[in-house]
């Protein structure tokens, strides 16, 4: 179900990069720091556990702000 959602928002961030880039930013950041408080929380374990916990949320961190620049990057090579 979580893979779901970090898609769902990636797939989103993605349309809106593409349609209204500086508009895209906010939402971007927004979605980030939602995926790096749970990241934050999950750390919070003692030892190895911690990072092991910690590490599907950077990871989803990671894919939404690579999906918000791959929509920027697209509108930008666009010819108009």
């Amino acid at each position: 179900m979580v893979i779901g959602i970090v898609i769902g928002v990636c797939v989103l961030l993605v349309i809106l990069a593409f349609l209204v880039p500086r508009l895209s930013r906010h939402p971007q950041r927004g979605a980030q720091k939602t995926a790096g408080a749970g990241g934050q929380v999950a750390g919070k374990a003692p030892g190895p556990l911690g990072r092991w916990l910690s590490k599907p949320f950077s990871k989803s961190q990671r894919a939404m702000g690579k999906s918000a620049h791959a929509g920027r990057k697209g509108r930008g090579k666009l010819p108009f």
